[in-house]
């Protein structure tokens, strides 16, 4: 049995079976890690703590079984803490930081039986798309590299997580998304990821951008891994396949723009491939989208950014003040954006000049966000659709290097992912295709109303069949 091939539900149901042990699969996943050192994808491994965990699981026999994750190792992202190793945020004025406790998500993982074998590498402090952080490394370069091509990103800021499913060194694990940040990744990987509706799944214990827009959310091979998290996480019955027949897909074209020739032709393959299956899919316009979304998500992250931040480090205890943090910054690009804009509580505006963020944040919050909202609500209602569908990123992943993270990059990679995160809504990231010149994964977006994450999964659960799992990187 190829252990590196198996799904989280596959590992799952081969364990309660006794048909494979927790350390056997942990202690090859580890193994895989190691291997992979040039993928910069881990902050902590933890082989000591996961192979413990491992044993335990394995004495325990038959009552062991019960646990949906009993047994399966899967990483966790390195802003959301777990008990007794560090808890970085991926910026080295944490990473002496070890909490006490596990965070109310991975608590609901451990519970459920899941081994955890490390913290992933993380764009730093969340906050952007490239993953190319020069705080941590374990290879020769810096910056978490892309599973399909050790040149390229692995997205963010759950680089470190995306790049460990892909590279198959686990089939699942947890990231968190303010703008993007566990479907940019999982479209640049190959892997599947829910952005669930804000407020679903318990935020404490994770390092914060912004209250109004940050979840944690699953990350896995398929998406019935994801869905198989989900639960864990949130409760509720194990999700059903949708029929096909019965769902509505909105088309916005708006969306559809700055795509290369690879993702252009993969995600109208795909809508091809829905059709044929029976998917309704419409065109619908969304005319005010781009300029409510504007308006809502610098002010808002930007904004929120410090207050989060100074009473997330002022809960935590970790002796640390947010200009001490912001002092130690590695990254060029993190550093700027903290020092020019988060601590002096500046947005840019559009004549190149800097002003007072508050006004800027009170219209996001009061004005702007419930326009996108109900933007978004009467674009489902009147068009009685499941979702609206994109391409998950516009482009496939790009070189890793400094410039990867510049500002045109993050607003090209976001154009897709930022609207829904704004808005509050959930977001499904599945992997469709590897590109016909490039080679590398293309991933397909669907945005559902508040509240209607079983029904993305159930959706999603349908469409694994419809694609497979993409080959597994040479």
């Amino acid at each position: 049995m190829n252990f590196d091939e198996l799904t989280l539900t596959q590992a799952a149901a081969e364990l309660a079976a006794g048909k494979i042990t927790s350390h056997a699969l942990t202690s090859e996943a580890l193994a895989r890690a190691k291997t992979n050192v040039d993928l910069n994808a881990f902050v902590t491994l933890d082989e000591e703590g996961a192979l413990k965990a491992a044993v335990a699981f394995d004495t325990q026999g038959a009552g062991a079984g019960s646990r949906p994750l009993g047994g399966v190792p899967i990483v966790i992202k390195d802003n959301i803490e777990v008990a007794g190793l560090p808890c970085t945020a991926g910026t080295p004025g944490l990473k002496t930081f070890i909490p006490g406790a596990d965070a109310p998500v991975v608590a609901k993982l451990r519970a459920a039986g899941a081994v955890i074998i490390g913290k992933t590498n993380m764009h730093e402090l969340a906050f952007g798309i490239s993953g190319y952080n020069t705080a941590f490394k374990t290879g020769a370069e810096y910056g978490v590299r892309n599973a399909y091509d050790r040149a390229l990103i692995a997205g963010g800021s759950s680089s470190g997580t995306g790049a460990a499913i892909g590279a198959r060194i686990v089939a699942g694990g947890l990231g968190t998304d303010t703008g993007g940040s566990v479907r940019v990744p999982g479209a640049l990987n190959g892997c599947a990821s829910l952005r669930p509706t804000v407020g679903r799944y318990p935020q404490a214990g994770i390092a914060p951008i912004s209250h109004t827009r940050d979840t944690a959310g699953p990350m896995a091979a398929t998406m019935a891994d994801v869905a198989l998290l989900d639960r864990v996480i949130a409760g509720g019955d194990a999700v059903q396949p949708a029929d096909l027949s019965k769902v509505r897909l909105g088309l916005v074209t708006s969306m559809l723009t700055n795509l290369d020739g690879d993702t252009e032709a993969a995600f109208h393959a795909a809508l091809d491939r829905l059709k044929a299956q029976g998917v309704t899919v419409i065109d619908i316009e969304m005319a005010e989208l781009a300029q409510l979304n504007g308006q809502v998500g610098f002010p808002v992250a930007l904004y929120e950014a410090y207050d989060d931040m100074v009473a997330y480090l002022k809960r935590t205890g970790t002796g640390v003040t947010i200009d001490a943090m912001v002092a130690q910054i590695a990254s060029a690009d993190i550093k700027g954006t903290y020092e020019g804009l988060v601590l002096p509580r500046k947005l840019p505006a559009p004549d190149g000049s800097f002003v007072d963020a508050k006004p800027l944040y009170d219209l996001a919050i009061n004005v702007a966000r419930p326009a996108l909202q109900a933007l978004y609500q009467q674009t489902f209602a009147s068009n009685r659709l499941d979702a609206i569908t994109f391409p998950t990123t516009p482009r496939v992943a790009i070189a890793s290097n400094p410039e990867s993270s510049s500002l045109e990059n993050f607003g090209l990679f976001i154009q897709n992912t930022d609207p829904g995160s704004n808005a509050g809504i959930p977001g499904i990231q599945i992997p469709i295709a590897l590109g016909a010149s490039s080679k590398l994964p293309i991933g397909l977006e669907l945005d559902g109303p508040t509240g209607s994450d079983e029904r993305l999964l159930a959706i999603g659960v349908a469409f694994d069949a419809v694609f497979g799992r993409l080959p597994a990187p040479r």
